[in-house]
């Protein structure tokens, strides 16, 4: 059979792990202290650029999505480059939401300056104060009393006459006038006195009807004149009212002419405060009223002209402006500064960490009155994307998502670019009693929508997506290895350490983080970019070495940190181990079995990983239905896993059936694997257990293996190489290392070797080592120590090989299945 050579397929200890040299790497620092404080993001240029692009498009569409896993530093890199794009853009206007006299339930929305906002509202306060003492002021001046002593007088006069002429129409049909409460009764006159009941019984009949025709026809004549006299009342009673109303109108005109000299360059709120002089003119009487029960000392002081009021002066002049109903009579002249953008540096950047529908798109408030509810243009209460309007809005699409209303309401105003306040029972139409429809404002942000694959992958099913959100600013998971890439490492620990006042990293602290980011990128040439996880034991290390009374944080300490992570997490892991020990999950480490191979994968549990040995095994026999997947028949395979042993028939096919049908059955399975299984990195071991089953060959149990495998017989690289041998290695630890055990690993996989370093001591010292292969043929040799096999020149295999004897017993199948066909 010949004997095989192991050594050219080992991998030497030095291609186990790419280390961090100090002299070469690092020579450009002694400690993080003496590096400059990192600026911006690293590893992430075409992420960068596609922000950049995306912050400079104002056209409409070019919204955001920052997509990549958590822990890439994606949303702080967000944050900082929107808040510095931000700084140098024009500060937004202030909006503010007014009365529409017009129509009270449309509120209307005005826009002013920063800063301008509040001092309108400001204003429109001092207005109404000024308006509650000169209104009623000007109702006591002599003008004003002297128009209603004329008033009066001129009233008073009309109604004497009228009240002569009804009298005179009395006497000159023979009745005296006399009051009956509100009706006036007419009695007959007999020599110039009333008749009584009983002499106008004594009359005869005719007589009777006679005094009745006369009386109601002097009833119907007095009937006028009392109809002239309440013609007369109320002629002046509207003459009053619009004396009232025309001194109210000359109080509060040079107030108004004031204000709209000051907004003249603001048509809507010059036109606004026409209509507010208007109506103050139509409703003086609540400044009446309002006045009657201020303090004079109150009085006194707005009369003086002050700007504001005192305290508890200002808590008793909100409590006499609420009449009995609760409600303020002068809300209806209050401006509600919605937006108030005084205080604002450069474009807005609102960052909302709960964004569920009110939060994001503001609410009306309402409350309760009289068994019901009632609201007003003051209780409009803003939303996210009102503060941000004119800016910029970062959002996290998975909180997006979690409220039903609020994506859907999102896309509505970033399409018709409006922002509408309305709350979600107005949308359902289940509405309050009382509800406003407030005009929309007008929308100009751009929103930043940060999130993983998933989520852009659930939302990108949605056509409006591509439409607003066309920039996508990918975040990897790595960067290359480079010398410039490391600096920027060193740069990114500095600025940790000097952030949070850490201990800072000597050089060999610093190489063991390097080595770490490539561990975690699972490549010797890459650098992990999920910074969190670095920052995690960037954090630890320092509190190593704060408890170690270190200077500085050392090497030690940071491999420390790794090992008390690693340990707070793999409680599952060292259960799993133990199982193995007790031999309740069967694998051997020694020995060899026909059929029999340890396969290799990685679980998961909390975003740790680990590698656990699996025992594969394969039986084979006469038949006809070729390889059959035990966990596929039980459903327990996943798509990939399924695929990857479909592929293992057309290698079979290949080697064994280009003469001869492949009269095989074949049943594969993971044994004591009572959960799914997915992925095709175990199809290579699969291959070796049919092989070794075909063959009669025992496969070596003191080796695993890992790899996926095509059809021509190609080992193809797999995931998690450096937790699959791990894995094992700690295994064989438990149960003792022999010196001759080991792992089988694809070629392509050896620039992912980033083990630790109880592994790379085992392997220098020769009591583990990692193989790697390239063919199906070079595995089945390492795993059995006989050869593979090739055809000779008339097609045959060399003699004892894997193939030929594999071969034979295919050859045995068929005549099986030949004489049993025969025989049906």
């Amino acid at each position: 059979m010949g004997v095989i050579d192991m050594e050219k397929y080992r991998v030497p200890a030095d291609k186990l792990k790419k280390t961090c040299s100090i002299c070469t790497d690092l020579n450009f620092c002694k400690t993080s202290k003496d590096v400059t404080l990192l600026e911006g993001v690293i590893g992430q240029d075409r992420a960068v650029k596609s922000m950049e692009f995306g912050l400079s498009m104002e056209a409409p569409g070019y919204n955001i999505f920052v997509l990549g896993p958590q822990g890439t530093g994606k949303t702080t890199y967000s944050q900082t480059v929107v808040s510095k794009v931000a700084s140098r853009r024009k500060v937004p206007d202030d909006w503010c939401y007014i009365n529409n006299f017009s129509e009270w339930d449309k509120p209307l929305a005005i826009s002013l300056p920063a800063g301008r906002g509040k001092v309108f509202q400001k204003d429109m306060e001092k207005l109404i104060a000024n308006l509650v003492v000169y209104i009623p002021k000007a109702f006591e001046g002599s003008n004003f009393q002297q128009q209603k002593d004329d008033i009066i007088q001129k009233t008073n006069k009309q109604m004497t006459e009228i009240l002569r002429d009804i009298d005179k129409i009395a006497k000159n049909a023979g009745f005296a006038i006399q009051q009956a409460g509100p009706r006036i009764l007419l009695i007959p006159l007999i020599e110039g006195r009333q008749m009584t009941q009983e002499e106008f019984n004594n009359l005869s009949e005719e007589e009777r009807e006679k005094i009745d025709e006369k009386r109601n026809q002097t009833a119907k004549e007095i009937d006028e004149k009392i109809r002239d006299g309440q013609m007369v009342q109320r002629l002046a009673e509207e003459k009053a009212a619009e004396i009232q109303k025309q001194a109210a109108l000359e109080a509060a005109a040079p107030f108004m002419e004031q204000l709209k000299e000051k907004y003249r360059d603001f048509r809507q709120i010059v036109d606004y405060l026409d209509k507010v002089l208007k109506d103050v003119a139509e409703n003086h009487e609540i400044f009446s009223s309002v006045r009657h029960s201020l303090d004079e000392n109150i009085i006194t002081k707005l009369q003086d002209g002050s700007d504001s009021l005192d305290g508890e002066e200002e808590n008793i002049f909100e409590k006499t402006a609420s009449v009995k109903d609760l409600k303020d009579p002068f809300t209806r002249y209050k401006v509600n500064l919605f937006i108030n953008n005084e205080n604002t540096k450069g474009a807005p950047v609102i960052t909302e960490n709960s964004p569920y529908y009110y939060n994001l798109f503001g609410k009306i408030e309402y409350k309760s009155h009289m068994m019901t509810t009632v609201t007003d243009f003051t209780m409009i209460k803003p939303g996210a994307i009102h503060k941000a309007n004119g800016g910029y809005l970062i959002l996290q699409a998975k909180d997006l998502l979690m409220d039903p209303f609020a994506w859907a309401s999102l896309k509505k105003a970033l399409k018709y670019k409006e922002a509408v306040v309305e709350n979600i029972g107005e949308q359902s139409r289940y509405v309050p009693t009382v509800t406003l429809k407030p005009q929309p404002i007008p929308l100009n942000l751009k929103v930043i929508l940060i999130g993983s694959y998933f989520y852009y992958q659930f939302l990108a099913a949605d056509e409006d997506f591509r439409k607003l959100f066309k920039v996508i600013v990918d975040f990897d998971v790595e960067m290359d290895r480079t010398p410039e890439n490391i600096r920027h490492y060193v740069a990114f620990i500095a600025s940790i350490c000097e952030g949070e006042n850490l201990k800072h990293f000597n050089c060999e602290a610093l190489a063991r983080v390097v080595e770490y980011g490539s561990r975690l990128a699972d490549s010797q040439n890459k650098l992990s970019t999920r910074f969190n996880m670095v920052s995690e034991i960037v954090y630890e290390a320092s509190a190593l070495a704060e408890a170690d009374f270190s200077e500085y944080v050392e090497g030690r300490h940071v491999q420390q940190a790794i090992k008390n992570k690693r340990y707070r997490s793999n409680r599952l892991e060292e259960k799993m181990q133990e199982q193995i020990l007790n031999k309740k999950v069967l694998i051997d480490t020694e020995g060899a079995v026909v059929g029999q191979v340890n396969g290799l994968s990685v679980m998961g549990v909390s975003g740790y990983a680990f590698g656990l040995p699996s025992r594969i095994t394969a039986r084979t026999y006469a038949g006809r239905e070729g390889i059959i997947n035990i966990e596929r028949e039980t459903d327990m395979s996943g798509n990939i896993h399924s695929k990857g042993v479909l592929t293992l028939n057309g290698y079979l096919g290949g080697k064994f059936a280009q003469e001869k049908p492949l009269g095989l059955t074949a049943q594969v399975t993971f044994e004591q694997l009572y959960g799914g299984v997915e992925g095709d990195s175990a199809s290579s071991a699969e291959l070796h257990a049919i092989l070794s089953s075909l063959s009669g060959v025992p496969i070596k149990q003191n080796l695993a293996v890992t790899g996926s495998v095509n059809q021509m017989g190609e080992i193809q690289p797999i995931g998690g190489v450096n937790e699959k041998i791990e894995g094992f290695f700690d295994v064989c630890s438990l149960q003792g290392l022999t010196g001759d055990q080991g792992v089988i690993i694809p070629v392509s996989n050896i620039d992912n070797l980033m083990l630790k370093d109880e592994v790379i001591e085992a392997v220098k010292n020769n009591l583990f080592h990692i193989y790697a292969v390239s063919t199906i043929e070079e595995g089945i040799e390492l795993l059995t120590g006989v050869k593979a096999g090739k055809k000779d020149a008339y097609g045959e295999y060399e003699k004892d090989t894997i193939f030929y004897l594999a071969n034979n017993k295919i050859n045995e199948f068929n005549k099986v299945l030949k004489t049993a066909e025969e025989g049906a």
